[in-house]
């Protein structure tokens, strides 16, 4: 998939410290692209709307808080 008009956003509680952030582009027709916001040029991992939203209520639900 093009990328190249992705717009991407980076979460307002990440500082500008260094951390481990990502950021998340949702513009893309059929695609929400995430992306390691430390190395903007690497890989991305591209999901389905649904599988986003999957993917960030098993987040709010703690479903990947034991991984580590």
């Amino acid at each position: 998939m093009d990328l190249s008009t992705a717009v991407w956003r980076k979460s307002s509680l990440s500082g500008d410290n260094g951390g481990q952030c990502v950021e998340v582009a949702a513009n893309l027709p059929g695609a929400v692209a995430v992306r390691d916001s430390k190395d903007p040029h690497g890989p991305n991992l591209l999901l389905t709307p649904a599988g986003w939203r999957s993917f960030v209520h098993g987040i709010k639900a703690g479903d990947f808080d034991l991984l580590s």
